[in-house]
């Protein structure tokens, strides 16, 4: 079943064309990685989906229903939650309760029943600080969940923003360069929670990312992106082969060599 899918999206910044007729299908239960060169498009395609930028042409469609009328403040409720690149935290605020802020698309009480703290909203305070503990749970934070965030080394940083991504209960996540700034072995352990929330978790995964020993490792298919047009769709290993793709990563090679 196709869960996210755009269909021939265009994105113009004045004359400068970010994005030419982009076309991908992503699958339910699929972990599908956008790969390219700087200057791509990939963040532009992001930014669609997550509706910071309205396309010129196109429409982009979450379980066959298009997303273009849709605010950005609906598409966590919808089943949609984000990562970034830049971390985007509240560094004065504890892991869990950064965590509890993801649990605000939840919230169904109304603002009285709230104020008077009526039984209702104790049991859905209950039901949010439960989900949270899961996802603590899930990712290995126990030993950070009273702690500042602005105290937290980078990569636990990045794995608190997956958590508050999945506090939301989404059933898509956009990871935006998950390897990014991280150690060689906590690059191996994103790639293991990437694969348990496919796996144990039920979430389908949509990756932007650099590290191709990642992307290879983890991905179903990948999208290759070139200068805001699509090069190739396929397994990781046609992908990567392609020499499209190489040539944008590398260049042409000189004469001599080809």
């Amino acid at each position: 079943m196709t869960l996210l899918e755009t269909e021939a999206v265009t994105v113009r910044f004045g004359g400068v064309v970010a994005l030419h007729e982009v076309c991908l299908q992503v699958q339910s239960g699929e972990i599908f990685a956008i790969v390219g060169p700087n200057g791509a498009g990939k963040s532009t395609l992001f930014n669609l989906v997550s509706r910071f930028l309205d396309p010129d042409t196109g429409d982009i469609r979450f379980e066959g229903r298009s997303l273009l009328a849709q605010p950005p403040s609906a598409i966590a409720g919808l089943g949609i939650a984000r990562t970034f690149q830049n971390i985007e935290l509240f560094d004065h605020a504890s892991v869990l309760q950064n965590l509890l802020i993801g649990r605000h698309t939840s919230r169904r009480a109304s603002l009285p029943a709230q104020l008077l703290f009526l039984p209702s909203v104790r049991r859905e305070e209950i039901a949010h600080r439960e989900a949270v503990e899961q996802v603590i749970d899930f990712l290995e934070l126990q030993p950070y969940r009273e702690r500042m965030i602005a105290g937290l080394p980078y990569g636990i940083r990045k794995v608190v923003e997956l958590g508050r991504a999945l506090a939301t209960g989404p059933k898509l996540v956009l990871l935006d360069e998950p390897a990014s700034g991280l150690s060689v072995e906590e690059t191996r352990d994103m790639g293991f929670w990437i694969r348990d929330l496919r796996d144990r978790m039920g979430i389908t995964v949509v990756m932007v990312e650099h590290d191709m020993n990642l992307v290879s490792a983890i991905s179903d298919r990948v999208l290759a992106l070139s200068e805001g047009r699509v090069v190739v769709t396929g397994p990781p290993e046609l992908v990567q082969s392609h020499p499209e793709v190489v040539s944008a990563y590398l260049g042409d090679a000189p004469e001599a060599v080809k």
